[in-house]
């Protein structure tokens, strides 16, 4: 279990990141830690495709407009060298992967074919059907087998072990047997992914996303950064908050209130339903609370997304996988008529606090993804940048943790924390249980999304501070795991992440109540307006050993583009 390289997590990151350290250097091992087989990590959901100024749609695009339209996005939070970086490295990464043999899908002359998205001014988002996540991450996987990248499926990653200036290696539980390891490695990436589950009832993220790497951070004593900026994408499905991809507004997909009203117009009258996401979700939720919008017999309050104008061929060639999650999820055809859908917690802008190399403070602890942030977000996400984000960064992330792990040997120490994760799982074992899991995940996504959702307040946030702090408190007490058995115990498994959602509600809730502005995805009623002078910056959060939070006030990189009003 010593391992030069190793990558927590298997998704789109966790797999560039070890595909370009095998390629950098194949005498290395390098090996990929995953709680769940590869091909089942939360990639696989992304649908709607992945931003690169190819111009094969519109001739006039090129990557400075990509990065302007991405910094504008971001409401001027994100960090705009970075940006350049990204957007100028999508061409070449999207090159590559078509190499690796992702079926994109094509238009007639046989080039990438591009839709538009949200914010951007240009068609620029290449696409796989509406599978585009799906595609990228068997490709990937394929080719990592191809190279001979090790994988440690179903392992569980406990915490990070660390001498206090450089990283020793990950405690980790084996599920299939109960026991948990240390694993040694000269170099770690955390590719843990997002944490929206906090949002538990009212995500469009997989079970799995629960912010292990990030928690894991929080508990070694490092930063997180801007965790208060969480997004909600526009269109989940009413009864599940499955995703529907912004591809279905891309293609030509309207938005109606319960008048049959286009009611974009009066928020992005430009741009319409292909607006940023914060802004559609806001407008959607607006005329949801101003009474324009429909509920259900279960009380569910939801607007209409009609694809029926678009015709059954380009609904079948475009969006089949979206025809039937709404089939299955809603029991609606959306060629024969409207989905319901409303906001559902999606991306988490904010995370592990990296510089562009994708370096901690941690000597060889590198993060990618998702759970990483660098910042090329900001305050808001566009639409088609997450999965270029984990390709790119995942690419410097392996390249750099490999130039670590040529020039530095393993650190020593590390054994007593096997002894000390057996403990904790021991008392969770001993313990008699009051309270019941299901229970308070419910409980954790109802506080989370009634006092800390698409728009929040002061009072309001305080109160599910509180509510939240008692959560946590009955969390720690009241909780045991049910199941007593070693073997693939998915109880203390789901024990363990919800520990790790809490940690992460926490800072989140915490550095909500700091920010006395709105910004990008994050919409204060008692703060309307954005406040450069006070707030132009990242919050940058560590826990101190008693518990409390040492919060810092991060630079933000405006040397582009000077912050201006965002306007579509």
């Amino acid at each position: 279990m010593k391992f030069d390289v190793l990558i927590v997590g298997a998704g789109g990151a966790g797999l560039y990141s070890a595909l370009s350290a095998v390629q950098e250097n194949p005498d290395l091992k390098i090996a990929v830690l995953s709680k769940v087989y590869p091909t089942r990590s939360h990639t696989g959901a992304a649908q709607g495709g992945i931003n690169a100024a190819l111009a094969n749609v519109d001739p006039t695009d090129n990557e400075e407009a990509h990065t302007f339209d991405t910094i504008k996005g971001s409401d001027y939070l994100a960090d705009q060298q970075a940006v350049r970086f990204m957007c100028y490295e999508a061409p070449r990464i999207i090159r590559e992967m078509e190499h690796m043999g992702v079926p994109f899908s094509r238009l007639n002359n046989g080039k990438i074919a591009q839709r538009p998205f949200g914010g951007a001014s240009k068609d620029r988002t290449c696409y796989s059907a509406d599978k585009m996540g799906h595609v990228m991450l068997h490709t990937l996987y394929e080719q990592a087998i191809r190279y001979g990248v090790n994988f440690l499926n179903e392992w569980f990653m406990l915490n990070i072990v660390h001498n206090g200036e450089q990283v020793i290696g990950v405690t980790a539980l084996n599920i299939a047997t109960g026991e948990v390891k240390l694993i040694r490695a000269k170099a770690v990436i955390l590719a843990t992914g997002g944490h929206s589950r906090i949002y538990w009832g009212y995500t469009s993220n997989a079970l799995g996303c629960t912010g292990d790497g990030t928690a894991a951070v929080l508990r070694a004593g490092l930063p997180v950064k801007d965790m208060e900026f969480l997004q909600f994408h526009p269109t989940g499905l009413r009864k599940s908050a499955i995703l529907v991809t912004e591809g279905a507004r891309g293609e030509g997909g309207y938005l109606l209130n319960n008048r049959g009203e286009r009611f974009m117009a009066k928020y992005a009258p430009s741009k319409m339903e292909l607006a940023p996401r914060d802004l559609v979700s806001r407008s959607i939720m607006t005329e949801i609370r101003e009474g324009r919008g429909f509920k259900d017999e279960e009380g569910r309050e939801y607007v209409h997304l009609d694809l029926t104008h678009l015709g059954a061929e380009k609904i079948k060639e475009r969006l089949p996988q979206i025809r039937e999650l709404t089939i299955d999820f809603e029991g609606v055809d959306p060629i024969k008529e409207p989905i319901p859908i409303k906001p559902t917690a999606h991306y988490a802008m904010g995370g592990i606090d990296t510089n562009l190399r994708c370096e901690t403070p941690l000597k060889g602890l590198y993060a990618a993804g998702e759970a990483q942030c660098v910042s090329v977000h900001g305050a808001n996400r566009l639409g088609g940048n997450s999965l270029l984000d984990i390709v790119v960064f995942g690419k410097v992330a392996g390249k750099e943790a490999v130039r670590f792990a040529e020039t530095n040997q393993f650190a020593s120490g590390g054994e007593g924390k096997v002894a000390d994760d057996e403990k904790f799982i021991q008392t969770l074992f001993d313990r008699k249980g009051t309270e019941t899991l299901g229970d308070l995940r419910n409980e954790l996504g109802e506080i989370m999304f009634r006092h800390f959702g698409v728009f929040k307040n002061g009072a309001e946030m305080e109160e599910g501070y509180r509510k939240l702090k008692n959560l946590i408190e009955r969390a720690h007490r009241n909780l045991a795991v049910e199941d007593k058995s070693k073997v693939f115990n998915t109880d203390l498994v789901s024990l363990l992440e919800f520990y790790n959602l809490l940690e992460i509600a926490d800072v989140l809730a915490y550095a909500s109540l700091q920010r006395k502005e709105s910004r990008g995805s994050f919409t204060r009623t008692d703060y309307p307006k954005r406040d450069d002078e006070n707030f132009l910056y990242h919050s940058v959060i560590s826990k101190r050993e008693d518990g409390s939070y040492d919060y810092q006030k991060g630079e933000v990189d405006i040397s582009l583009y000077e912050p201006a009003e965002r306007k579509y």
